[in-house]
């Protein structure tokens, strides 16, 4: 228990007419009073606020919450006492995460319940935990405050940015990677897998024709194709130190992640099977599985997966996928490409490609689409500009070079990679090249 603002100015008026009386300006008796005036006022008071129950806490919160998006927190406390109490309540939250409406001052009305909400953004991922709430409670004459922490532990995870996935289950599968950004036009008809027979159209190929079921009919039959089902995807992730930068509040590793399930979701949704390989700095394998529940558990698989600043080992993750995953798939392979890895990357790139279909998403840096404006004016801003047009210069020959060898690429910002990835998965679907 310590001192209000308000005991502390009445303290101080106290020592003023102390000194008053001392320089013979007011008798000692009008000190005797304040003095005993404060004490009747003051002891009292803090013997009701040391009397004064904690009021009973609970908090709405999930489990479970997307990284980088803004989350209401709803604090609700039940005054247990018999009268008003002011209260400045603050949730004891984790890490340096931005937090908006706390702390707070309250008015507690006698046996009624409080709600406060305020709003917390998640900047990492992983299990992180609530301890408690601080309160710092006021007696009657608010002379004293009393600071207490009311135990209420919870366990949150911070998974991965599902957010965009809720709005994508309840439309179709085509619906949903025009929402993403994928601007495909899938023509009726298209495919390597059977679908179903239906009378001729014009505009029907000859290739659909079914002249054994139009003998049968005596009319033109064509048959429908669809996009094949049941392939493999394997998602290859950086976890070097390339992926570290930061664009916004985020590292590029979450942006990838969060990109990963965008093409996951697609994917699962077209029927096929979905994977992930982690490789770089923590390593992690995910083994391809078929059904939308792969989602939660990709989710819970690489919820707590972060960057670290090693050097990524391409050929090594290119043997370990080689290991793991026989069949032939598509791999998508996220990293941020830079000059001095591109003879390593070569070499992992053609290893892959003597199974599978490789696509390579190089992430680019935001600051690379605003060049510098300013005048260049001295050898410092100089040499600056000189050194980026020389590192974009480097970077695009190494795209290049992989394209040389009939690799995929895909140069995108982070902002651009989830639209990116299904655009070109749904390409490959489309011309069968799996």
């Amino acid at each position: 228990m310590r001192p209000a603002p308000a005991l502390l100015l009445a303290l101080l008026l106290c020592a003023a007419i102390g000194a008053l009386c001392v320089a013979g300006l007011l008798p000692l008796a009008a000190l005797l009073a304040a003095v005993g005036t404060l004490s009747a006022l003051a002891l009292p008071d803090a013997f009701a606020l040391r009397r004064t129950p904690l009021p009973e806490i609970s908090r709405d919160l999930p489990q479970i919450v997307p990284v980088g998006v803004e989350r209401s927190v709803v604090l609700r406390l039940r005054n247990l006492s018999g009268r008003r109490l002011r209260a400045e309540v603050h949730d004891l939250h984790p890490g340096e995460w931005p937090v908006f409406g706390l702390p707070r001052q309250v008015q507690l009305l006698p046996a009624r319940e409080t709600e406060l909400s305020y709003q917390l953004t998640p900047t990492e991922r992983g299990a992180f935990r609530f301890d408690g709430v601080a309160l710092r409670l006021f007696s009657p004459l608010r002379l004293w405050r009393l600071q207490r922490e009311v135990p209420l532990a919870q366990q949150v995870r911070v998974y991965p940015n599902f957010a965009p996935l809720a709005k994508l289950a309840l439309i179709g599968a085509e619906r949903a990677s025009r929402v993403v950004g994928a601007h495909l036009k899938r023509r009726r008809g298209e495919g390597t897998e059977f679908q179903q027979l239906r009378e001729y159209r014009n505009g029907d190929a000859l290739r659909q024709i079914d002249w054994k079921a139009s003998q049968r009919a005596r009319k033109l039959i064509s048959r429908d194709y669809q996009i094949e089902r049941n392939q493999q995807v394997l998602l290859l992730v950086d976890t070097g130190r390339r992926m570290l930068a930061r664009d916004g509040a985020l590292a590029h590793f979450d942006h990838c992640l969060n990109a990963a399930l965008m093409v996951a979701y697609i994917a699962l949704r077209q029927g096929d099977a979905v994977g992930l390989l982690a490789a770089g700095g923590q390593s992690r394998y995910f083994a391809p599985r078929r059904g939308l529940g792969t989602v939660d558990a990709l989710l819970n698989s690489v919820f707590d997966l972060h960057a670290a600043p090693l050097a990524t080992d391409y050929l090594d993750a290119a043997t370990q996928l080689g290991l793991r995953q026989q069949r032939r798939s598509l791999v998508l392979l996220i990293t941020n490409v830079r000059d001095e890895d591109i003879d390593e990357l070569l070499q992992a790139v053609r290893q892959l490609q003597k199974r599978h279909l490789v696509c390579v998403a190089s992430l680019r840096e935001q600051v690379l689409e605003r060049p510098p404006e300013q005048p260049v004016t001295d050898l410092a801003d100089a040499i600056g500009v000189g050194a980026l047009a020389q590192y974009i210069e480097q970077r695009s020959r190494a795209h290049e070079a992989l394209r040389s060898q009939g690799t995929d690429v895909l140069d995108v910002t982070c902002a651009e990679l989830p639209a990116a990835l299904v655009q070109h998965y749904l390409a490959v679907k489309r011309a069968a090249r799996l």
